[in-house]
């Protein structure tokens, strides 16, 4: 029995199938033993093999469609011959005592030409049945020598009234057999058939505590080891035969009936009938049914009486042993599964019957469960295990074995939902489907696994996609031609299942990968095609739907394939600006702000950086698809945010107002400070135009210049510090990266063909605001440079010096000295585009310097109205240094107005200017004329206008009125 198509029926315990048969014949022989070619007194028939017989058809072949043979009998009896010789010198048979048997029984199987020196003829239904079911010569002799000797006297004996195993006990001596070991094999093979029969299985309940079972049973356990005793005065051999027949001859209460029954107990019957059926099958071809099989089945149902079969029971068994015969040969006959088909009609019909026996109940049950549960099996399955054509029975066997069992088996049961033909169908579709697919992944180079590159990966997803794209194909044009007469949108199902299969193996594959490239996009260009075909197949298979296959397209959760590139495209645009945020973190974490080198005077990080983006721009555009504006909009503004990153990162230095001194306190000028005072009377001798500046004496904020202006003015050295200059080096890296901004939007733009059209208005082109960002920053770090320049790198010779003492003798002549060389290192760091923005703001540092030197100066400096001149003339030269080349000179002017309007202020009279301020200062509190005034507030807005401006002027003011107005207004301190 093949190990997926389970046995309906109970097997036998202690009887093999080779046991099984060969009582099967002894029973068949015995049944039709007055049939011709069975020792019958009727002359024996031979089956002709002229032409007239082989036109013969076959009723039963004819009626389940099967084909005929066409072969000679003749033809197959002399195969057979060879075989039986074969067999018989295999197994040391007695040649010579055959022959004598054969003389002695010119009617027998081997009673007609087999001998070689004989002529042939056709075999008779006895042979064709010996031969069938390979009983052997000497077998066969011994089975015909015993019914001569039981019937003798009894030739009208009924066969049903023979107990065999008993008789043939009885009747055969050891002598009869080659050896003992033949004998007692044989022996206990007729007592177990008479354990199965009367015992095991017996067709009226049994009692195993009766005395006669019992005495049975201890008779047949004594066989075992050697053979019973069968001599006429042989105790043993009387027990035996009366247990036998007092069992066999019972009836259901235990009393004697006329009816004997030893064999035709449930299954013991069944399993020898199937034995029978089994020998309607070709020995050479097991696929084929022997053309002579009306015969043969007549001639069995002889055997029916002794086994207590009918015909609904015989239509059932060979049912069973038809779709059974086709399993068992591989299923490469469908004829065989059509007659089971046939078959199962007349077991329909029988079923049908009310007074139906519980032993065919019983069996009809077990039948048709093992037929449809492995049909069912198969069916999850259907492109592994049947053709068409296979499928064309299959679906109706099972659908008509189903409703047998629902309709005519009491309390059958199936717990499986809807089991409509319809909905049982769509189940096989999906599940085969899923298994053919599932193999198809699993079979040779479609095996994915991690060990294998992304790009042999994506080659198996594109392979698996055209095999799935034939795979629907197949089945639409074969299988779903046949599934349709019971799901009218079979080949649609199909489809929607091989649609979500390669959907999970498409997701598991995206889930994997987050960076899109040619190899994913071909992936994904092979499922968007796979997907139309599906969904195609679909609504083609729909139109003669109901709902015009709705519910199947509903299912199918489509692929989106523009969706999942533009997500993966957006995914890569987010890769892509990582890899510049990499090199902006590193920056951040290493950068020192040294030049790359002197033709390069920018950082190196820059360098990278713009690289970097660059590169990313490029392997933007290497996939060859179609980007929308938009998402080219959005990798831009991605790397412009970077940029302004970067440059806050650059701008990142400080301000201004770290540099820019605090403001000293307001106090009213004395005619000499003290420190003066002493100074003068320290040195009474020296000349009076030498101040303490030009003798070194590090007055201020600290100087170090040295000598005077005659001896320094050919040794003069820039101030700049290192720090300033690397200042400068992230001014050149601003500039740098702005210089860059045109060609990356050149990149983007140099592939307007594949970029599609956005709906948005995207009214400013890219990187704007971050050119913006980048110009802001240079502006912010100019500034702090110009600043840390002037105040903290020159502020020895400005702020720190400048005018201390005596303005005639601290003149700005040595600060315009190292403002020239300044100027000129900074001209030699500063790259051509930026020098305009950090000369300009070098100019505006300095006017502040300046500026503060008048009117912040602290207590070393005070003015008289004479020194305005001075002044203006100081000033004017301090401009011509940045109108020379750099700067225009509107420019120059411009920043110089405010330095000019309080320049202007030191050349008007204390008077002037105290009215000036007491009309500002009213005006700007709101205090009437006569009022008190009150302190001006400081804005650092200083101008002409300001009266905090012209009350630090008056500060400044080196004379009487100045002085008294202080005190008297604002009770101010005199200075140190």
């Amino acid at each position: 029995m093949l190990p997926d198509l389970s046995c309906p029926f109970e097997t036998l315990s202690g009887l093999d199938s080779d046991e099984i048969q060969a009582t099967a014949y002894e029973i068949f022989f015995t049944s039709c033993r007055s049939s011709p070619g069975f020792g019958g007194r009727n002359a024996i028939q031979f089956y002709s093999s002229d032409g007239d017989n082989d036109s013969k058809t076959s009723r039963f072949k004819r009626a389940v469609g099967l084909r005929m043979l066409k072969r000679s009998l003749s033809s197959r009896r002399t195969n057979s011959n060879n075989n039986n010789n074969n067999n018989n010198n295999n197994n040391n048979n007695n040649n010579n005592n055959n022959n004598n048997n054969n003389n002695n029984n010119p009617g027998g199987a081997g009673g007609v030409g087999f001998s070689g020196r004989r002529p042939r003829r056709p075999l008779t239904s006895a042979e064709i049945m010996r031969e069938q079911m390979k009983v052997s010569e000497a077998s066969d002799n011994r089975l015909r020598k015993t019914l001569m000797r039981t019937l003798v006297g009894q030739s009208g004996r009924r066969a049903e009234t023979i107990i065999l195993p008993l008789e043939l006990i009885r009747h055969l001596k050891p002598s009869e057999f080659d050896d003992s070991n033949e004998y007692h094999i044989w022996q206990k093979r007729q007592l177990k058939v008479l354990e199965a029969g009367l015992l095991l299985h017996p067709s009226n309940p049994l009692d195993r505590t009766n005395n006669l079972a019992v005495c049975l049973g201890d008779i047949i356990n004594s066989s075992r080891d050697k053979p019973i005793d069968i001599g006429k005065t042989s105790e043993t051999m009387r027990n035996l035969c009366h247990s036998v027949v007092s069992l066999a001859w019972r009836s259901v209460d235990g009393s004697t009936t006329d009816v004997c029954h030893w064999a035709d107990g449930f299954p013991f019957n069944v399993n020898l009938y199937a034995s029978l059926l089994h020998s309607v099958f070709d020995l050479k071809e097991e696929t084929c049914v022997l053309d002579e099989v009306d015969e043969l089945l007549e001639l069995m149902k002889k055997t029916w009486t002794t086994l207590g079969f009918n015909k609904p029971m015989h239509d059932l068994c060979f049912t069973w042993v038809l779709f059974q015969q086709y399993v068992r040969t591989g299923q490469l006959e469908t004829d065989l599964l059509s007659a089971s088909l046939t078959m199962l009609t007349e077991v329909a019909n029988d079923s049908k019957k009310v007074d139906k026996d519980p032993v065919y109940v019983k069996m009809l049950s077990s039948v048709l469960t093992s037929v449809t549960v492995w049909c069912e099996k198969r069916l999850m399955d259907y492109h592994g295990s049947f053709t068409t054509g296979a499928l064309e029975h299959i679906l109706p066997l099972v659908f008509s074995a189903t409703r047998i069992l629902e309709e005519d088996v009491p309390g059958y049961t199936i717990d499986r939902g809807d089991v409509s033909a319809g909905n049982r169908v769509d189940q096989y579709t999906r599940s085969s489907l899923q298994n053919a697919f599932s193999k198809m992944v699993e079979n040779g180079i479609h095996v994915i696994s991690r060990k294998m590159s992304f790009q042999q990966v994506c080659e198996t997803l594109v392979r698996l996609a055209q095999e799935t794209e034939e795979l629907a194909f197949k089945e639409k044009n074969s299988f779903s031609l046949v599934l349709k007469k019971w799901h009218p949108i079979s080949a649609g199902v199909a489809a929607a299942t091989l649609h979500s299969c390669y959907a999970a193996l498409l997701k598991e594959f995206l889930t994997c990968n987050s960076d899109i490239t040619n190899e994913m996009l071909t992936v994904l260009q092979r499922a968007d095609k796979l997907e139309k075909v599906l969904v195609n197949m679909v609504v083609e298979d729909s139109v003669e739907c109901e709902d015009g296959g709705k519910a199947v397209v509903r299912e199918m959760v489509l692929y989106d394939v523009d969706s999942i590139i533009v997500k993966f495209l957006g995914h890569s645009v987010n890769g892509r600006l990582k890899k510049i945020k990499v090199v902006l973190n590193k920056a951040k974490e290493t950068e020192t702000w040294n030049p790359k080198s002197k033709t390069e005077p920018y950082s190196q990080s820059a360098v990278e950086l713009m690289k970097q983006a660059r590169e990313v721009a490029v392997s933007f555009f290497d996939i060859p698809i179609a980007i929308s504006e938009d998402l080219v909009h959005e990798f831009a503004d991605g790397i412009g945010e970077i940029l302004k990153d970067y440059a806050a990162f650059v701008g990142s230095c400080g301000s201004k107002q770290n540099y820019i001194p605090t403001l000293p306190p307001l106090t009213r000028c004395s005619r000499d400070s003290k420190l003066i005072k002493l100074w003068k009377k320290a040195t009474p001798c020296t000349v009076a135009s030498l101040t303490p500046y030009h003798l070194g004496l590090g007055l201020g904020l600290g100087l170090g210049l040295g000598l005077g202006l005659e001896e320094e003015g050919n040794n003069t050295r820039p101030s700049t510090s290192r720090g300033t200059q690397r200042l400068y080096i992230r001014l050149n890296t601003l500039h740098f990266i702005i210089s860059q901004l045109t060609p990356l939007d050149k990149c983007l733009l140099s592939h307007s063909s594949r970029i599609i059209p956005s709906q948005k208005n995207h009214h400013h082109a890219h990187f704007e605001n971050t050119r913006s960002a980048i110009l802001g920053a240079a502006q912010h770090v100019s500034e702090v440079a110009a600043y840390r320049l002037m105040f903290l790198d020159s502020n020895s010779v400005l702020y720190g010096s400048l005018y201390e003492g005596h303005v005639v003798n601290a003149r700005i002549s040595p600060t315009l000295k190292v403002l020239k060389q300044n100027l000129t290192l900074l001209c030699a760091i500063v790259t051509e585009r930026a020098q305009p923005l950090a000369v300009k703001e070098v100019m505006r540092a300095s006017f502040e310097a300046f500026l503060m030197v008048l009117i912040a100066g602290g207590s070393a400096r005070s003015f008289t109205r004479a020194d305005h001149e001075m002044i203006e003339e100081d000033f004017k030269h301090l401009k011509q240094v940045f109108g020379e080349g750099v700067l225009e000179g509107d420019v120059v002017e411009k920043e110089a107005e405010t330095v000019e309007g309080v320049v202007g202020l030191m050349g008007k009279s204390t008077e002037q200017l105290v009215e000036d301020f007491t009309k500002l200062a009213c005006e700007a509190s709101g205090v009437g004329t006569g009022q008190t005034l009150p302190m001006p507030p400081t804005t650092g807005k200083w101008s002409s206008s300001d009266p905090n401006t012209i009350l630090r002027v008056l500060c400044h003011r080196k004379d009487r009125v100045a002085n008294l107005f202080l005190k008297t207004t604002f009770n101010l301190a005199k200075r140190a």
